[in-house]
């Protein structure tokens, strides 16, 4: 389960643990979007279904914050906050391999929606989509590195396409690296 860490009238924060859908998909799995709108539900006793805007999302294996608008307004705010970087994302992260003391990573990626997955392709392909990421290494220990990264853009598996393609991909990433059984994207 999950642990709201801030709430007033306008937004929830709550730490998203890994492996659970921050939004319902085809598999069916209880999503943290729809338990969170339940809440505020039962809380606010509210007559019917609750609103509750989902500002961004997390890849499913990973962790983290996560932001809820209460309000439309309020999702409408943090939307446009979100697109001129008046409201930052970092998110950091434990690569394998080497990577620069700072980098940006300015890639086109496409999606392939029957297998949910995200390939580099290049800038005339259909369906490709500007990718920018800032990124600087905090430390490095034993063939790995801690990253922070920050978005520019927010497109699906970013990070972890990017990050894969310059040949440092996640620790425990299944999808786009080396992961092995058991290994949690860290």
């Amino acid at each position: 389960m999950f642990e709201i860490l801030y709430e007033d009238n306008h937004i929830i924060v709550a730490e998203k643990p890994q492996n659970m859908i921050i939004a319902g998909d085809k598999t069916g799995d209880e999503s943290m979007y729809d338990t969170l709108k339940e809440y505020v539900r039962v809380k606010y006793n509210k007559p019917g279904e609750a609103y509750l805007g989902l500002v961004h999302r997390l890849d499913r294996p990973a962790g983290g914050l996560a932001v809820f608008a209460r309000t439309s307004k309020a999702a409408a705010r943090l939307t446009a906050q979100l697109k001129v970087h008046e409201m930052g994302r970092e998110y950091l992260c434990v690569v394998r391999g080497e990577v620069p003391d700072e980098f940006t990573l300015t890639d086109y990626l496409i999606k392939d929606e029957i297998r949910n997955r995200v390939e580099v392709c290049s800038a005339d392909q259909k369906g490709a989509q500007l990718a920018v990421l800032h990124g600087h290494c905090i430390d490095r220990r034993q063939g790995t590195a801690l990253c922070s990264i920050r978005l520019e853009t927010g497109r699906s598996h970013q990070i972890r396409v990017q990050m894969s393609n310059i040949g440092a991909p996640l620790w425990g990433d299944n999808r786009y690296g080396n992961g092995k059984r058991g290994e949690q994207i860290a």
